[in-house]
């Protein structure tokens, strides 16, 4: 049995010995220890110690991120917190002095990268607060990074996924197959090749320009964001790489993209992006298609990942959701001669 293929309680146990013992790579305060906080691409875990001390420790997932991808990530955030672009959580280096570590243990002798990140003050915003204020800022925010990565000069090397169709419908689809997720019965299947389609004549219809294709985070949903009063700030870059700029505010509404106040969360987002870069209405308008293809990406991704407990928490209504979604997404398309004209 390899690593990945040890059921989720048993590699659960194996991870947690495997973060207390990885402590030592850093100079931590004594008897520091690792607790587990969040299982989901990655097991992240809190570290704390006397004193007050507090950081976040992830573990990656085996064969998810090559070593220099997780490289490229670390690039970007530290480009954007030297830059100014947005605050964020700063990486500890080790007792070698790189920020990227690895550790292997007896039961999972195949290195694990791992990172050790200062502590953020805040709360993880709820879905029934009003997020309005929160999604203003969060669109300021998107807006600052998209115009810094229009002009930052790639590090030689840099690495990280492509956000497009072929990551959600090609044959590597990076998160799987969605015709295998839960509650795909043939007429939600027959229904979603129909958006499948439509999404593809779509995205090509767009294009990849440089002014609406480029270096994204790409995971800007409620549970990467920190909310400390009036601040709001941006966690969690393992998913980060290179998509269409309005895919953040899709990713920002992941899980809850049925949500009556979802109209009113993207003219928040659009008012903050807005004060920063210019946007133009046709790239505005486009924002549906991007919310139809990040729900299509979760729900492949809840079809692989159904070990977890959050997808296992929605797979019993998600397919259904999704269903819906599309067919009030297919009633709001164009007819076929509009779809051609050149955008």
């Amino acid at each position: 049995m390899t690593p990945t293929d040890i059921p989720l309680a048993a590699l659960r146990t194996h991870l947690d010995r495997l973060a207390q013992e990885a402590l030592v790579l850093w100079d931590l305060p004594a008897q520091a220890h690792a607790r587990l906080i969040n299982v989901s691409e990655n097991f992240t875990y809190l570290v704390e110690a006397g004193g007050g001390f507090r950081a976040v420790l992830r573990v990656h997932r085996e064969d998810y991120h090559s070593r220099r991808a997780i490289s490229s990530e670390l690039a970007w955030m530290d480009a954007l917190g030297r830059d100014n672009v947005i605050e964020l959580a700063t990486p500890y280096p080790g007792r070698d002095g790189r920020v990227l570590q690895s550790a292997t243990s007896a039961a999972l002798p195949t290195p694990r990268h791992l990172v050790l990140f200062q502590f953020v003050a805040g709360t993880q915003p709820s879905e029934t607060e009003d997020l309005t204020a929160a999604f203003r800022q969060l669109g300021l925010m998107a807006a600052r990074m998209h115009l810094h990565a229009m002009q930052w000069q790639l590090p030689e090397g840099f690495e990280r996924p492509v956000w497009d169709e072929h990551a959600v419908f090609g044959p590597k689809a990076i998160w799987g197959d969605w015709r295998n997720a839960p509650g795909v019965d043939h007429a939600t299947r027959a229904l979603l090749e129909q958006v499948e389609q439509t999404l593809r004549a779509r995205l090509a219809a767009y294009g990849k320009r440089p002014s609406r294709f480029g270096l994204i985070h790409a995971d800007m949903r409620l549970a990467n964001l920190l909310v400390d009063g009036t601040d709001t700030r941006l966690i969690d870059f393992d998913d980060c790489g290179f998509g269409w700029f309005m895919y953040d505010f899709a990713a920002a509404i992941s899980f809850i993209e049925t949500d009556p106040a979802i109209p009113a969360l993207k003219t928040a987002w659009l008012s903050g992006y807005r004060s920063i870069r210019d946007l133009p209405e046709p790239d505005a308008d486009e924002i549906d298609t991007f919310i139809m293809l990040r729900r299509m990406a979760l729900l492949a991704w809840i079809g692989s990942h159904i070990e977890a407990p959050e997808p296992q928490a929605m797979a019993p209504h998600f397919a259904a959701g999704t269903a819906q979604l599309a067919r009030d997404w297919l009633a709001r398309q164009p007819a076929p001669d509009a779809r051609a004209t050149a955008r």
